[in-house]
């Protein structure tokens, strides 16, 4: 029987599943960039890997992997691939999270920011 938390039924065990493998393709430092970048407007793997700075091959696995999780999508435009979030709530999520972090990281100190850095 699910919970009663604040007004919300607690998700079933597969809708948890599937946030966490989401959420695990975002914890890659560099699909999270790439879901930032499309966040702000669709491009092709080249634009994108001269964006992050990644080389071609690994952007367009990363791509793969973020359009098999539902992540992003892509449409064909003469010879290239056109990647998209197609999803609002994915680009308010990473927005936030990230802007949250970038404000975060301004107002704390230099010893907390050496505290994160090195994973402690």
């Amino acid at each position: 029987m699910a919970a009663d938390a604040g007004g919300f039924d607690d998700p079933s065990a597969e809708v948890l599943a599937e946030a966490a493998a989401a959420f695990g393709l975002l914890a890659s430092s560099a699909r999270l960039h790439l879901v930032w970048a499309l966040s702000q407007g669709e491009s092709d793997v080249t634009h994108l890997a001269d964006r992050v700075g990644g080389a071609l091959p690994a952007v367009s696995q990363h791509l793969a992997k973020l359009k098999l999780a539902g992540l992003v999508r892509s449409r064909r435009e003469g010879r290239r691939q056109v990647y998209y979030v197609d999803d609002p709530d994915i680009v308010t999520v990473v927005r936030v999270m990230v802007g949250q972090l970038t404000a975060r990281s301004r107002q704390a100190p230099a010893s907390v920011r050496r505290l994160y850095e090195t994973g402690g």
